[in-house]
């Protein structure tokens, strides 16, 4: 029997604008750009996508797809370590590593539905429900927005939320504890006893801040501090974690296993972000890295795409829930369901079950 080859990958931008404006401690936006990567293999279709700048489709087309095609689609980890390869002067991290996140995502997506199985039982894992996380509170809401959003979360069954805090680089101590307050009270009348506060300051604290503040923050009950200081400021991050009570938490922005060894020992969780870290097949070595450490993993948003690596991972404590990626996946995507209970269970279809809405998303076409 012959093995199916990768026929062809592509790559297309969509530019989708916020619901409002947004921002968090260290910047403000006000539209989301998905690159979306499609890998064929005769009448076969898997796909994949990231959260980057337009961009990243030329890096697909001039320095991804011709290593990939023509290679085996039943062993994408091969195809991840020619592409790590082939970028190797472009430079990994950044724009570089969320393409190739995207073209891993699409190729193991491919390889599953050629095998007509769901991407969780590839792995050797039987699908179970994982556990979400409402994410969004950014820093430019009213207080009714951050009050709707926060209880639109507890309707839907969930009871762990995070807001934006260190507005404005942290010029703005005095409205993060309000918004925190504003929260924690919140969750205290429509969920009650057992509801969980995060706040992530997108590393806009200087450590002596991060410090002072996250100390108020325990007395809010805050249990998961997020990037308190730059990820890159690994001192600071241990510093962080040794003055406060919450769990301190990084690694968002790896893009490489490296990264991963560098924040293991200065985390209490791992964030990893597939759509960055160079997808399925990196995702796979981080969590045998953070078993390694004693540590969880913690899914960094892009809910539905992460949902079958996350059932695979056997220290997952949840995953994002993250406003933007769930507003623009229902709008584009096909095949996607929503939390019960809290938690969200990879699809019983082969790949990891989504498809692009075509027709939808023309309309946001940019590259």
């Amino acid at each position: 029997m012959t093995e199916p080859t990768v026929g062809s990958v592509t790559a297309a931008a969509y530019t989708v604008p916020t619901d409002q404006p947004e921002a968090d401690g260290t910047i403000a936006w006000d539209s989301t750009t998905m690159v979306v990567v499609e890998a064929r293999a005769a009448d076969t279709v898997g796909v994949g996508w990231t959260f980057a700048p337009a961009a990243a489709t030329a890096v697909v087309a001039d320095l991804l797809a011709p290593v990939v095609e023509g290679r085996s689609a039943l062993a994408p980890g091969s195809a991840q370590s020619a592409m790590v390869r082939a970028v190797r002067n472009a430079g990994r991290p950044g724009l570089v590593g969320m393409a190739i996140s995207a073209v891993d995502i699409a190729l193991w997506d491919l390889g599953a539905r050629l095998l007509d199985l769901p991407l969780t039982r590839w792995w050797g894992a039987e699908p179970g429900p994982v556990p979400v996380y409402g994410s969004g509170g950014f820093t430019t809401y009213s207080d009714d927005d951050l009050h709707a959003q926060l209880a639109g979360w507890v309707e839907q069954g969930i009871g762990r939320v995070k807001i934006k805090v260190g507005e404005s680089w942290g010029g703005h101590e005095e409205r993060d504890l309000e918004r925190t307050q504003q929260a924690r009270a919140v969750l205290d009348d429509l969920w009650g006893e057992g509801a969980e506060l995060y706040v992530d300051a997108n590393g806009a604290y200087s450590v002596g801040r991060a410090v002072r503040m996250g100390r108020r923050f325990d007395g809010l009950g805050v249990t998961w501090f997020e990037e308190p200081v730059s990820s890159d400021d690994l001192a600071g991050l241990a510093t962080v974690r040794a003055g406060v009570a919450a769990d301190v938490t990084a690694g968002e922005y790896g893009y490489d296993l490296a990264t991963f060894a560098r924040l293991a020992p200065v985390v209490d969780c791992l964030q990893v972000d597939v759509t960055r870290c160079g997808g399925y097949t990196e995702w796979l070595r981080v969590a045998a890295l953070a078993a390694a450490h004693g540590l969880d993993v913690s899914a960094h948003c892009a809910p539905y795409l992460t949902a079958p690596v996350a059932s695979a991972t056997p220290r997952l404590r949840h995953l994002e829930w993250f406003h933007d990626h769930v507003r623009i996946a229902r709008e584009l995507v096909d095949g996607y369901a929503d939390p019960v209970d809290g938690a969200l269970l990879p699809l019983d279809a082969p790949g990891h079950g989504l498809t692009l809405r075509r027709e939808a998303a023309e309309r946001y076409h940019v590259a």
